[in-house]
C-alpha cells in the first residue's frame, strides 16, 4: 500500500484540522474513518472568536452565507440576566454538519487523502492496519473521540482527573431572539441556546443525569418553555457524552492523540473545538520538526485556561446556593461577567483569574 508520512485515525474536526495542519508543513496526510460525511455530534454548535481565530491559522474562513454571528455569551438563572459582548470580534453559530463538511472541502483541496468508509483495525511498527493489509506511516495521530482505540492501541490510557456528564441536542425552527449565545442555569442541568441560522436554534442540554431529555428539562425553565411551545423541531435528539479529563501523556512514539481522544473539557466551556484546532496547529509544527517533546508541552499548556473555567463552571453547577450567589453577584456588578468573559476567550490572562474572583467574592458578599 501507499506510503504516507502522516496517518490520521479519525475524520471528525479534530482529525481533519491536524490533517489540514500537517499538509500545510508540506508533509503527505492519509486520513481514514470508517462513516462518512458529513458527521454529525450532538454540541452547542457555537464558535467563539478564539476558535476562529485558531481556523483561520489553518487556512479556513467559514462562508457567512452557512453561519449566524452571535456578539457574546448571556447566563440566565436565580432570577437574573447578565451577558456580556466578547473583547474583540463575534462568534458563530453554526451546524455541525456544515462545519463538517467545510473541514472536509478544505482538506481535499489541501491535498489530504480521504478514506471514507474505511475501518483501521490496529497499529503497528510499520504503520496500520487496513483491511488486513499494512498501510507505511511514520506518524499515526488518533483523532477518534472520547473512547478511542487509538489511545487503547499505543497504551496511553491512564487519566489523572475525569468526571463525566451527559448532552441532548435539538434543532427548532424560529428566527433567533438574541444576539448572544445563552447558558440557563437550572437544578443539576444546564441549557445552551445558540443561533445557528436566520430561522434555526439550537438548544443543548447538560447533565449528569443520562435519563434526563431536552423536554423534562425545560420545564424548569417556563419562559424558554414558552418561547418554544408549538415551534416545530427541525431534527431529532441527538446524544453525546462530555467529560472533563486528562492524560499524563498525549503521545508514545510515533503515535500522537488530539481533541477528545487526547483528554477533553467538559462541553460546558464550549471550548472543545477551539481547543482541538490549536491542538492541530501545535501538532503540525512538531511533525515538521520530527519530534513530538513540544506537542506534550503544547497540548498541557493549552488546556489550562479551558480547564480552569469548566472547574469554575461544573462548581457552579454542583452547588446551588454558590451558583445563586454567582449569578446574582455578577448582575449586580457586569464588569466581573465581561472580565470572566474575556479571560474564557483567551484576551485576558488566567493569572488575572484570582483578581476577578476576588471582585466576585466581595460582590457576593456585599450584593
Amino acid at each position: 500500500m501507499k506510503t504516507t508520512d502522516v496517518f490520521v485515525i479519525g475524520g471528525g474536526p479534530a482529525g481533519l484540522a491536524a490533517a489540514i495542519a500537517a499538509r500545510r508543513k508540506g508533509l503527505a496526510v492519509t486520513l481514514a474513518d470508517a462513516v462518512r460525511p458529513p458527521i454529525d455530534k450532538a454540541c452547542g454548535e457555537g464558535l467563539m472568536p478564539d476558535g476562529l481565530a485558531a481556523l483561520r491559522s489553518l487556512g479556513i474562513r467559514l462562508d457567512a452565507a452557512d453561519c449566524y454571528p452571535f456578539r457574546g455569551i448571556r447566563f440566565l438563572g436565580a432570577g437574573v440576566s447578565v451577558d456580556a459582548t466578547f473583547p474583540e470580534g463575534h462568534a458563530l453559530g453554526v451546524r455541525r454538519t456544515v462545519l463538517h463538511s467545510m473541514l472536509v472541502e478544505a482538506a481535499a483541496a489541501a491535498g489530504v487523502r480521504l478514506l471514507w468508509g474505511t475501518s483501521v483495525r490496529g497499529i503497528c511498527p510499520e504503520g496500520v492496519d487496513i483491511a488486513g493489509q499494512t498501510m507505511p506511516a511514520h506518524w499515526i495521530i488518533g483523532a477518534d473521540g472520547f473512547h478511542s482505540r487509538v489511545r487503547r492501541w499505543a497504551g496511553l490510557d491512564a487519566r489523572t482527573s475525569g468526571s463525566q456528564r451527559f448532552g441532548f441536542r435539538i434543532h427548532y425552527r424560529i428566527a433567533p431572539w438574541s444576539d448572544c449565545m445563552e447558558l440557563h442555569w437550572g437544578a443539576g442541568c444546564q441549557i445552551y441556546v445558540t443561533p445557528v441560522g436566520p430561522q434555526a436554534v439550537c438548544l443543548a442540554l447538560l447533565s449528569r443525569d443520562s435519563h434526563l431529555r431536552l423536554d423534562a428539562a425545560l420545564a424548569q425553565f417556563p419562559q424558554l418553555s414558552a418561547r418554544l411551545a408549538g415551534v416545530p423541531r427541525e431534527t431529532a435528539e441527538r446524544g453525546a457524552v462530555t467529560a472533563n479529563g486528562r492524560l499524563r501523556r498525549v503521545y508514545r512514539g510515533r503515535v500522537a492523540l488530539i481533541g477528545d481522544a487526547s483528554g477533553s473539557v467538559d462541553a460546558i466551556t464550549g471550548e472543545g473545538l477551539c481547543l482541538a484546532f490549536h491542538q492541530a496547529l501545535a501538532l503540525a509544527d512538531s511533525l515538521a520538526c520530527g519530534i513530538l517533546e513540544p506537542y506534550q508541552a503544547a497540548h498541557r499548556r493549552l488546556a489550562k485556561r479551558p480547564t480552569l473555567m469548566s472547574t469554575l463552571l461544573l462548581t457552579m453547577d454542583r452547588r446551588t446556593w454558590l451558583r445563586e450567589h454567582v449569578l446574582r453577584a455578577m448582575a449586580s456588578d457586569p464588569r466581573i461577567f465581561r472580565k470572566m468573559l474575556s479571560m474564557h476567550v483567551g484576551a485576558l490572562q488566567p493569572l488575572n483569574f484570582a483578581a476577578n474572583g476576588c471582585a466576585l467574592a466581595w460582590q457576593m458578599l456585599t450584593a
